[in-house]
Parts: C-alpha cells; sequence; structure tokens
C-alpha cells in the first residue's frame, strides 16, 4: 500500500458533550448535537485519550503445555480528560449525583456520595475541513482525579468516562466526513 501523508490527522481542535442517556444520538460527523446534549466547554490542552483494554485468557494443551487459543474475558473502551471550564455541567459529571441548586443568583453545590449516572457523551475531533464524531449512547465517569487550587494553574477536573454495551455489543459510534476513511487501499505493486 503506498504512504498518503493526506490522510495524516491531527486532533487541532473539538469539543465534549453529555446529555441525558436516551437522548437521540447524532448519525453523523457534522450535523448539530441535538437538544438536551451540552457543551463541557474547555478542555485541556492535553485533549481526550481513548482507551480500549481487553483481557484474555490463554488456554493451554494437555501436550506440552502450549497456548492452543485466546479468549477475551473482558473488554473496557474508556475516554479521559481534564475539563478546566467550571461550570454547572462539569460540576455535575465531577460530583457524581450532585445537583448545582440557584437561588436568588447564589449558587451551590451540595456534594453527595456518588452513585450511578449515566449519561450519553460524545466528541468532536476537527482537524480543518476533517471531522470525526464519536458518540457514547450509555456512558458513566467512573474516575475523577485531583482538584487542586493554585495561583498559577486552571481549577481543572478530570475525567474518565467509561462507554458501556449496548443490547448488540456496540459501545460507541464513530462517523467522520473524512474522505480517507472511505478511501479503498491501492494494492502494491
Amino acid at each position: 500500500m503506498p504512504l498518503n501523508a493526506d490522510a495524516v490527522r491531527v486532533a487541532l481542535t473539538g469539543a465534549a458533550y453529555v446529555a441525558p442517556k436516551g437522548t437521540t444520538l447524532p448519525t453523523d460527523a457534522t450535523s448539530p448535537w441535538p437538544t438536551g446534549a451540552t457543551d463541557i466547554g474547555w478542555i485541556s490542552d492535553d485533549g481526550i485519550t481513548e482507551s480500549n483494554s481487553t483481557d484474555t485468557t490463554e488456554i493451554k494443551g494437555w501436550q506440552g503445555g502450549q497456548t492452543v487459543r485466546k479468549v477475551i474475558s473482558s473488554s473496557e473502551m474508556t475516554f479521559q480528560f481534564t475539563a478546566i471550564e467550571t461550570s454547572k455541567a462539569v460540576l455535575e459529571l465531577y460530583h457524581k449525583g450532585s445537583k448545582v441548586t440557584t437561588t436568588a443568583g447564589k449558587s451551590m453545590l451540595a456534594v453527595k456520595a456518588p452513585g450511578p449516572d449515566r449519561r450519553m457523551f460524545g466528541f468532536d475531533v476537527i482537524d480543518g475541513n476533517s471531522h470525526i464524531r464519536i458518540v457514547i449512547p450509555d456512558g458513566e465517569v467512573t474516575e475523577t482525579g485531583d482538584i487542586t487550587y493554585k495561583s498559577d494553574e486552571a481549577v481543572s477536573y478530570e475525567l474518565t468516562i467509561t462507554a458501556y454495551p449496548g443490547a448488540d455489543g456496540t459501545v460507541a459510534y464513530k462517523y467522520s466526513d473524512d474522505p480517507a476513511w472511505g478511501s479503498p487501499e491501492k494494492p502494491s505493486s
């Protein structure tokens, strides 16, 4: 296959979204996000990290003790990013199960012990005219980092989202308008 520098992508910018679970899912890379989806705001310059992990169990043959098969015993897809914008949406994601309330122009967050809080999540990854959209129909913040309050850096909220499988096993959808996604591989000469 010949090399194609036009297919090299860089995640120059993008956005992260959250919506109630069951919100109508986007079905392409560029349409507006559905009503009910909230832009999480500024993300640190570390961007968004997608991780896919699998655990396997080895089955060994009696004759010689050689591995004859590996069975996937578990798998997980996660997305990690650090929000650097303090907002109602971010605070409620970081403090699962807690809600920001506003009365007479003053806001309060009563931090509760975390409980289940499954939602729809999504990410737009943009490189010029090339768009990738990742949609997680059923996800949840499963890990958070420490919050540091300092005079020389932004207050930040490290979040890890775990994508849960639907009835058909799908954990996420990826859409793109990038021509490289659909171009057939050319046979090597």
